[in-house]
């Protein structure tokens, strides 16, 4: 009933900027908490930026300074910049939205979308 769908990785160098994108749809009265999460091969997802419906943002350390996180909510869309990556960077980038389906239920439900691949060169 809900989709997340991510556009704008690819192949980047050392340096560099990506942007990444998440539109959600479907059955969404409104959306509280959105981000963007990180797997590399070998390794846990862990959480890189977060921004709740009004704006309030947190990011990993290893990301603070390099990437900002942004919200369009009326388009249900939240939008990763990544500047200045670093090799240890490259991984797959999943969207999570905490997802309310209608106007007469209190619950969130959190749903991800499909990842898209983020690889920096050195």
């Amino acid at each position: 009933q809900v989709q997340l769908v991510e556009s704008g990785g690819g192949l980047v160098q050392a340096g560099g900027s990506l942007r990444v994108s998440c539109a959600a749809s479907g059955s969404i009265f409104s959306i509280n908490a959105m981000g963007w999460y990180r797997q590399a091969p070998g390794k846990q997802r862990e959480l890189v930026a977060a921004i709740r419906s009004g704006g309030t943002t947190n990011y990993a350390d290893s990301v603070k300074g390099r990437f900002t996180i942004s919200r369009d909510n009326a388009k249900n869309t939240v939008y990763l910049q990544m500047n200045s990556l670093k090799p240890e960077d490259t991984a797959v980038y999943y969207c999570n939205a905490e997802v309310r389906y209608y106007d007469y239920s209190t619950t969130y439900h959190s749903h991800w979308g499909q990842g898209t691949q983020v690889t920096v060169s050195s």
